[in-house]
C-alpha cells in the first residue's frame, strides 16, 4: 500500500496555520490510513520580547487577525489581546505528546488553538493545562513531561529542521520567513514524501488547488475518499467541533451552504465572527 509521509510545520499561535486548518481536514479525509502524519513545532518565540524586537504589537496582531478571519473564515476573536505571548511553552506541550501520548498530540494541538483563538493565552500554564484537559491528557504529566530532557532535545531538533527548508523550498523565498541564521519555513509548511522517498516541499500558506495538485503528482495511484454525503458524515468522522470553513472545504460546498446544513443538525458556538459546530 502506497503511503504517503507528511510532516506538517506549524506553531501553535500562527493565525494562517489555523487558517489553513480546513486544507488539513480535507487531506485528512481524502487519504485516511494511506497518510502518515508528523507534526514538527516551528517555534515562533521563547519570549514575547522577540516579538516587540521585531515591532509587533497587539494592535498589529490584531488588525492582522481581523484581515485573516475575513479572508478565510476561520472562528478568531480578534479583538486585542492584554499582552504578547511567547510560544514555545505551546510548543513544547505539542512535543512532549508526541512523545509520551503520540495518540493525542494532534488533539492536544487542536485545543491550543481553539483555546488561543477564542482569546486564551496559550503560554499560560492554566490554557495549556485547560488544553490537556480537552485533549484528556493528564495536565500534571503533561507539565512534566514538558520540561524533561528528552522534550527539549526533540523540540531543538523540530526547530533546526524549521529553519533548514529543502532547496526546492528556498526557489520560493517569499513563502519563508527570516531567522538569524537564514530563512525558515513559515506556518504552515509541508514536507511530503511517498514511501519513504525524497520529499518535495510546500512551503507556506497555500490555497487548496496546490495541495491538490501535489498529492495527486506524488500518489496518483492512491485512493480517494469519495467526498462526503452529509454535514452530519462530517461531524461524526472529525469526531470533535468543526469550524463552518473546515465542513464546507471537505465536503466541497460553499460556506454558507455549510453553514445552513449544521444549523439545522449541530450545536452552534460562536468565536469571533463564525462558529465551531458540534453534533
Amino acid at each position: 500500500m502506497t503511503m504517503l509521509q507528511i510532516s506538517l510545520f506549524t506553531d501553535p499561535a500562527c493565525p494562517w496555520a489555523f487558517s489553513a486548518e480546513p486544507f488539513r481536514r480535507k487531506i485528512e479525509w481524502l487519504y485516511g490510513d494511506h497518510a502518515a502524519w508528523e507534526l514538527v513545532m516551528v517555534g515562533l518565540a521563547e519570549d514575547p520580547a522577540e516579538f516587540e524586537a521585531k515591532g509587533i504589537t497587539t494592535a498589529m496582531l490584531s488588525a492582522g487577525s481581523k484581515q485573516i478571519a475575513a479572508a478565510h473564515g476561520m472562528p478568531i476573536d480578534t479583538s486585542e489581546r492584554e499582552r504578547l505571548i511567547a510560544t514555545l511553552p505551546a510548543c513544547r506541550a505539542v512535543v512532549a505528546a508526541r512523545l509520551h501520548s503520540p495518540g493525542h498530540q494532534q488533539t492536544l494541538l487542536r485545543a491550543i488553538q481553539v483555546r488561543g483563538f477564542a482569546g486564551e493565552l496559550i503560554d499560560e500554564p492554566a490554557t495549556i493545562a485547560a488544553a490537556a484537559a480537552d485533549a484528556q491528557i493528564d495536565a500534571d504529566n503533561l507539565e512534566q513531561w514538558s520540561i524533561d530532557g528528552e522534550t527539549l532535545v526533540a523540540l531543538a531538533s523540530d526547530m533546526q529542521r524549521a529553519r533548514h527548508p529543502l532547496p526546492a523550498a528556498l526557489v520560493l523565498d517569499e513563502r519563508l520567513a527570516d531567522w538569524e541564521g537564514g530563512r525558515r519555513y513559515t506556518c504552515p509548511s509541508y514536507e511530503i514524501s511517498v514511501d519513504d522517498g525524497d520529499p518535495i516541499a510546500i512551503p507556506g500558506f497555500q490555497p487548496w488547488a496546490v495541495y491538490d495538485v501535489a498529492l495527486a503528482n506524488l500518489a496518483p495511484e492512491t485512493p480517494r475518499r469519495a467526498a462526503p454525503e452529509s454535514v452530519s458524515e462530517v461531524l461524526e468522522w472529525a469526531a470533535e467541533p468543526l469550524a463552518t470553513r473546515e465542513v464546507a472545504v471537505v465536503m466541497g460546498i460553499e460556506h454558507d451552504e455549510a453553514a445552513t446544513a449544521l444549523a439545522e443538525v449541530a450545536q452552534r458556538r460562536d468565536v469571533g465572527a463564525d462558529a465551531y459546530w458540534s453534533r
